[in-house]
This record gives C-alpha cells, sequence and structure tokens, in this order.
C-alpha cells in the first residue's frame, strides 16, 4: 500500500473517529496542541477568503465553569480543561455562519487527529445563549458568538462510525 493511500485511509479513519465527547480527565491540553487546533481551524475555506473567525481560547477555570453555568447544554465544561468560542464578524461576510461552521469542523478532525476530545456546543442563533456567553467572555457587540468547542484528554471512548443512510441520497435529481 501506497503512503498515500495509507494517509488517506488515515484521514477517513479520523472522520469516523471525531465523536462527542463529553467527558475528560483533568489533564490540561497543551498550548502546542491548541495553536495545532487553532492553526486546523483557521485552514478552512471562506467565502472570497474573507476568514470572518474570531477565536476566544479559555483555559481559566473560574471561566470554564461560568461557561457552563450559562450554556443550558455545556456542563461538560465543569470538567474540561479548555474551550475555544468560535466567533464571527459579519462585517467581513454576510456567509460568516458558513464559514465558522467549516472553522469549526476543522478544529474538531484535529481534536480526534491529536487523539482528544469535544463536543461542539451551539450557541448561535440563541439569543439568550449569544448574549450570556458574550457577557462571560466580554465580546464586542460587533461579533457573534456561534459556538464553544469543550475540549479535553478523553474519559470516555466511543466506537468509530459512520452514520451513512442511502435513503438521504438522490442523485441527479431529487
Amino acid at each position: 500500500m501506497s503512503v498515500v493511500s495509507i494517509v488517506k485511509r488515515e484521514l477517513i479513519q479520523t472522520i469516523f473517529t471525531r465523536r462527542s465527547i463529553r467527558r475528560y480527565t483533568a489533564d490540561p491540553v497543551g498550548e502546542e496542541d491548541v495553536k495545532t487546533l487553532l492553526e486546523a481551524a483557521m485552514a478552512s475555506p471562506s467565502a472570497g477568503n474573507s476568514q470572518p473567525w474570531r477565536f476566544v481560547v479559555v483555559t481559566d477555570r473560574q471561566t470554564l465553569d461560568a461557561l457552563a453555568e450559562v450554556h443550558a447544554y455545556g456542563k461538560m465544561l465543569f470538567e474540561a480543561p479548555l474551550c475555544i468560542a468560535v466567533c464571527g464578524d459579519p462585517s467581513l461576510s454576510r456567509h460568516w455562519v458558513q464559514d465558522c461552521s467549516a472553522a469549526t469542523e476543522n478544529l474538531l478532525l484535529a481534536v480526534a487527529a491529536l487523539g482528544l476530545g469535544a463536543v461542539w456546543l451551539g450557541v448561535h442563533p440563541e439569543a439568550d445563549r449569544a448574549v450570556a456567553v458574550r457577557k462571560v467572555l466580554r465580546i464586542p457587540e460587533s461579533i457573534i458568538p456561534l459556538n464553544l468547542i469543550s475540549i479535553g484528554h478523553p474519559a470516555e471512548e466511543k466506537e468509530p462510525r459512520t452514520q451513512y443512510d442511502g435513503a438521504r441520497v438522490h442523485r441527479e435529481r431529487w
């Protein structure tokens, strides 16, 4: 098997192993890994290369706990050693949601490739969540928090999977 074939298989395997992980060990995520995650996120495509994403990296325990308190589905942040808030600047692109979602998926795949675990916590378009997250993280009014990514060393294992469903696929026309 060629090196290219091995790399392709590893990439596909990373996609299948990317699962929502909500339980973490107490071990911190290293700064080199944090930078790699952000580099992966910023390597994503954006409309007109506008790069409307902004990121808030949170490792402070009080701030992580405050985020866990204000996000109805964010209780895993009480355990997580790291959260990255993915935010968008709508003044740079009307496609900021798509662009920041692509950045988020790149970040999540990088998490899996590094052997870390993560879960995507939606913020936008829930106005109450956006207001609460904006307040905790002191995000300016001109920037919109899209999501929070809870990240850490996994304290749970989930099997790789595909959720392929041929009934959802149409060819040539609906």
